[in-house]
């Protein structure tokens, strides 16, 4: 029976730090992506957009698959997501490809969760979270709803029906809103109920 080799120490290891360089990598993109769009250069726009989309899915496989998940990670991954879409919307809102009222949407979302987490902070402590299921549903119908939008506008014979998707975005963009401040304003009664027993 033939022996395979051992993996060198460390090698395991070696790319643990890579989901975080693609979170970066993202969070670079998205000015220049939002940059794009302003100055209606949408080819350009696309292929940033897609390959930012292409590196929120590899990093967060990657994390899961082996386990390099981490603090930095956590923190990096969702501020990328956000500075990235909150850009797209607002740009493609600025180009009036997408109706302000959806991009307000968006941001109120975003505005009220940061809010939350800096008076968490503030008030009680380190906050240590995850996304829920809906809040990861909301945030792949937005990157898909934003590369349609980009595609209808670089191949004009792409007509794609957008004002559905769009309700949908809306809907799920304020049930994911709701959704966080339940369950995190249940949770922080009972984190502060259990700070004023001690």
């Amino acid at each position: 029976m033939q022996r395979v080799a051992a993996s060198p120490p460390g090698a395991a290891t070696r790319w643990r730090h890579l989901p975080n360089l693609l979170s970066a990598l993202r969070l670079l993109l998205a000015l220049p992506v939002a940059l794009a769009i302003g100055y209606r250069d949408y080819p350009t726009a696309l292929v940033l957009a897609a390959l930012a989309a292409l590196s929120d899915a590899l990093d967060g496989f990657l994390a899961r698959r082996f386990r390099w998940q981490s603090r930095l990670g956590a923190t990096l991954d969702p501020l990328a997501d956000k500075l990235l879409l909150v850009g797209c919307f607002i740009a493609l809102t600025y180009v009036g490809a997408v109706p302000l009222e959806l991009t307000l949407l968006v941001l109120a979302r975003d505005v009220v969760i940061i809010a939350g987490a800096l008076a968490w902070r503030v008030l009680l402590g380190p906050l240590t979270a995850r996304p829920s299921l809906l809040s990861k549903l909301n945030t792949l119908a937005q990157i898909a709803f934003v590369l349609a939008v980009l595609l209808t506008l670089v191949w004009s014979q792409a007509t794609l029906p957008l004002r559905g998707p769009a309700w949908a975005v809306g809907a799920l963009t304020v049930a994911s809103g709701i959704d966080y401040v339940l369950r995190w304003g249940v949770r922080a009664r009972r984190t502060w109920r259990n700070k004023e027993r001690r």
